[in-house]
């Protein structure tokens, strides 16, 4: 098992969680239970199922769950692109939250690689 608030990913996903969650305060009233909640969940996922693979017993479910994470940083990063083309939002509030979803998928990629040469 892993203390998942040491990790560096985890605690960037969380940053990223947070800056989803105020890109999408601006979004339409009437996206509350469409766009906004689907990026909302994905970002949530993200740091979510960084922690449930930490706490489990072996780098090979680890890394399962980091997969998933990572799936869910590609969601994210689509879900704001379409956010943008709907004109919820700019490209400006978007594209510091999109390189950090890159600077994240990297590190998983790097992290998962070293669970699974384990």
């Amino acid at each position: 098992m892993h203390n998942v608030e040491q990790l560096k990913v985890w605690q960037l996903a969380m940053v990223i969680a947070k800056e989803v969650y105020i890109v999408t305060n601006d979004f339409p009233s009437d996206e509350k239970f469409g766009l906004t909640s689907q990026i909302r969940r994905a970002a949530v996922s993200i740091a979510s199922n960084i922690a449930e693979g930490a706490g489990r017993y072996s780098d090979k479910e680890f890394a399962h769950f980091l997969s998933i994470a990572s799936g869910s940083s590609f969601e994210v990063r689509t879900q704001l692109l379409i956010a943008v083309s709907l004109n919820y939002t700019s490209t400006d509030k978007v594209d510091p939250l999109s390189k950090s979803l890159s600077e994240l998928e990297k590190m998983i990629f790097g992290f998962r690689r070293t669970l699974k040469n384990n």
